[in-house]
């Protein structure tokens, strides 16, 4: 199998050029981050985490916060998302931390995990310190409890293996055991290991995600392993939600089209579907795509785009609708979501192309031209029409088009003595048309309207 003779290859690799992470004890304690805690962190988190390590304290055990958290504080970006590892046990510390603080707590013992909701609504989410093994290349790990120096050691890159301790008496001490300190300050994503992408290939993702949001660099050994493994089938070794979720996080960033650049080049784009490339037609639609989402942010702030539905639709602009369907299927999107790309798919360039090159359309013909898209596949349309006319019609559907409706119901038809039946429609179809090119403009209007229609 394609897989494991990577993951030999990369075994391989690891042991004999990848060892530029190793834990230094010299390196791995000595700065405090007591003020910086104080500095950055609102004032009831800050006395949260002071509890937290009271009790650890007094309770014989070590506590330390995790995460994302630790990385964004260094690097001065706001995180509110506290973490906790706990070296014992994590589901007796949460009980005893409610029992103390009078929050409530939900456990998970079968994980080791636990979440605390203070009466204030702040989470905290505990966690048992742990190792991970992977009995084959993409599976899910098999945990047992350890050190914070292996949990630290499974974590996905340096600067995201980064700890403060929370015990009274080290309070703030910054625990970096494996040079995620130097790698903030390098601006430098790299893995723990050589096998890192082969255990776990969300991380490639991953690894393109936090490059692009805080413009750092992918390190050149992390680089080649990023390559060896997009080379593989480990991608199609996921599951679609675990796929999924690692896709619509990396289009949810700021900057999508750089994140879309930076897999294509590393063959990732092709990882996902054979037929999937960057073209620069397709290049050229993605950069005008943050024109139309800005346009369409102004004019409707609120209704906001699914960003990550968008981004994952335009991406499949030039797929053919089969393999179109089958991404879809492989993705596991939320029906919702799935029902949104498939309409936009089958509908928006279609569309696009009659705004683009017609002339200014009547408002019936505009809703029904437009009616049952997605507000994702508006944005679509505006991005491929190049045309004011477009975007004007879009807009007077969004803002008015869309809302109208006839007075007249078919209880009202009944009461004017039409039999029921498939002319029901018709009618109110005319009477919507009407209503909406200005021919009527109130329900007297309307109720001339229909006695000329079903006049014999």
């Amino acid at each position: 199998m394609v897989v494991n003779h990577i993951f030999a290859v990369l075994n391989t690799s690891s042991r004999s050029c990848y060892n530029s992470v190793t834990m230094d004890p010299s390196t791995a304690q000595g700065t405090n981050l007591l003020a910086l805690l104080r500095d950055r962190l609102p004032a009831k988190i800050f006395s949260r985490l002071q509890e937290v390590g009271a009790l650890a304290e007094q309770s014989g055990i070590s506590a330390y916060l995790v995460g994302g958290l630790v990385r964004d504080l260094l690097l001065g970006h706001k995180n509110l998302d506290v973490d906790i590892a706990v070296e014992g046990d994590a589901v007796a510390f949460a009980k005893a931390l409610v029992k103390e603080t009078g929050a409530a707590v939900k456990t998970f013992p079968r994980f080791g995990t636990a979440l605390v909701v203070f009466p204030d609504k702040f989470k905290l989410d505990l966690a048992t310190t742990r190792a991970e093994s992977y009995p084959y290349p993409a599976a899910l790990p098999v945990v047992a409890p350890s050190s914070i120096e292996k949990d630290l050691r499974r974590r996905d890159f340096t600067i995201n293996a980064l700890a403060i301790r929370l015990n009274d008496g080290h309070f703030g001490e910054l625990l970096d055991l494996y040079g995620g300190q130097r790698d903030l300050d390098k601006k430098t994503i790299r893995v723990l290991h050589g096998l890192s992408f082969v255990e776990d290939p969300t991380r490639m993702f991953r690894a393109i995600r936090f490059e692009q949001r805080f413009g750092f660099r992918i390190e050149k050994n992390t680089r080649s392993l990023l390559k060896t493994a997009a080379a593989s089938d480990l991608v199609q070794q996921l599951s679609g939600e675990r796929l999924q979720n690692e896709i619509m996080l990396l289009l949810s960033e700021a900057h999508p089209l750089r994140a879309i650049r930076r897999m294509d080049k590393f063959g990732l784009l092709q990882a996902i579907h054979s037929d999937l490339t960057l073209t620069p037609k397709l290049n050229a639609f993605l950069s005008g795509l943050g024109k139309a989402v800005a346009w369409w942010a102004r004019r409707f702030p609120a209704r906001p785009l699914d960003r990550p539905v968008l981004f994952l639709t335009a991406l499949l602009d030039e797929l053919h609708l089969p393999a179109t369907d089958a991404l879809v299927r492989r993705l596991a999107l939320p029906e919702r979501q799935a029902g949104k790309v498939r309409v936009a798919k089958r509908r928006v360039n279609r569309i696009a192309q009659r705004l683009a090159r017609s002339r200014l359309l009547k408002p019936s013909e505009t809703r029904r031209l437009l009616a049952g898209l997605p507000d994702e596949g508006l944005a679509l349309i505006i991005a491929k029409a190049h045309a004011l006319k477009a975007r004007q019609q879009i807009g007077a559907y969004v803002t008015t088009f869309e809302h109208v409706k006839p007075s007249l119901t078919g209880e009202d038809l009944k009461a004017l003595g039409l039999k029921p039946g498939p002319v029901y429609k018709k009618i109110l179809d005319r009477l919507l048309d009407a209503r909406l090119n200005g021919e009527v403009r109130s329900e007297t209007d309307e109720r001339e309207l229909v006695k000329r229609i079903a006049k014999p």
